[in-house]
């Protein structure tokens, strides 16, 4: 019990954000850098899944320090291993995936699907998420379903079919649950970016670890807490939209915004993270940024322009949404 002249402050609980990647992650990164800063305080992200296996946005969030467990879910490879399916189907697979991390948050950083409504409504907790569809076991010889290797014959993303641009990154987490897309743990002497270890190299480790015996001093990453007993409901979802509100929704935002400038049609566009709902990127603006349309400007300026202020506007969006 605390004496009269001692005070207990309780620890505010670190919110989990569940982010979900198609590209280079670059947003990604964003968030990754200012988890658990003062632009992100008591943040953490907990899991990253990607609708593409050779997504780099992957490679970022395995080589964070600690590294963030990742999963891998391409529609055609879920469609190739359920027959029959439908894309509604593969909506429901990405919201059972992401009720497992029970996160607080949801982000979408560069989701090149449009997600339908029945995915919403798992996750407003309006319906029960679907059980863990049943996969055709792997030929012999295979490589293990759960890698995300796997999937080199997945198709790309519909370029016609955008929920988001990419967001910002968080820093200095750990994750302790459980994910199979994970590769088998490391000894804490090997770096978390280091590739795969070939067989020779896995014998040379192995003498190399009996030959020195000295204890690992280096200082353990920080821990993430355990997720909670229970996921609350409903989970908000946000999208960074490079376009104001009411403009250029969908796909090539930038571009059309380019073009209408240069037809005399508009003066500037802007930024806005919005709530995800059923219509396209029409969801409450959370936060909103003009972004100017200069004289001479190319596309590329333009392009830069709004990615400057796509990373500041992605963290007050993010703060808004968990009230932070």
């Amino acid at each position: 019990m605390p004496t009269l002249h001692e005070t207990i402050i309780p620890s505010k609980r670190v919110r989990r954000i569940t982010v979900l990647i198609s590209g280079s992650g670059s947003n990604l990164q964003a968030l990754l850098d200012s988890a658990s800063t003062p632009s992100l305080p008591n943040c953490a992200i907990s899991y990253v899944i990607s609708s593409r296996s050779n997504a780099y946005g992957l490679t970022r969030a395995k080589t964070h320090i600690p590294s963030i467990p990742t999963k891998v879910c391409a529609l055609k490879t879920f469609q190739n291993r359920n027959p029959g399916s439908t894309r509604e189907d593969y909506d429901c697979e990405v919201a059972r995936l992401i009720l497992e991390s029970k996160p607080d948050l949801v982000v979408l950083a560069g989701w090149m699907h449009i997600l339908s409504d029945k995915f919403l409504r798992i996750l407003n907790g309006e319906i029960e998420p679907p059980s863990e569809p049943a996969l055709p076991p792997p030929a012999l010889g295979s490589a293990s379903t759960s890698t995300p290797s796997e999937s080199q014959n997945q198709s790309q993303p519909q370029k016609n079919q955008s929920q988001g641009t990419e967001l910002p990154d968080l820093k200095d987490l750990k994750i302790s649950a459980e994910n199979s897309e994970q590769e088998s743990p490391k000894p804490k002497s090997e770096a978390p970016a280091q590739a795969q270890a070939k067989p020779s190299d896995n014998v040379e480790a192995a003498a190399d670890s009996t030959q020195d015996s000295k204890p690992d001093t280096s200082p353990a990453p920080k821990k993430l807490p355990e997720p909670p007993m229970h996921q609350s409901f409903p989970i908000p979802i946000i999208n960074l939209h490079p376009a104001l509100p009411g403009q250029f929704d969908g796909a090539n935002a930038i571009g059309r915004a380019y073009e209408a400038f240069g037809k005399g049609e508009i003066t500037h566009t802007g930024v806005m993270v919005h709530r995800v709902v059923a219509e396209v990127d029409r969801g409450e603006p959370l936060v909103v940024r003009q972004v100017e349309i200069r004289e001479g400007d190319k596309l590329e300026d333009l392009e830069s322009r709004i990615h400057e202020v796509s990373a500041t506007n992605n963290l007050n969006g993010q703060e808004t949404s968990l009230d932070l």
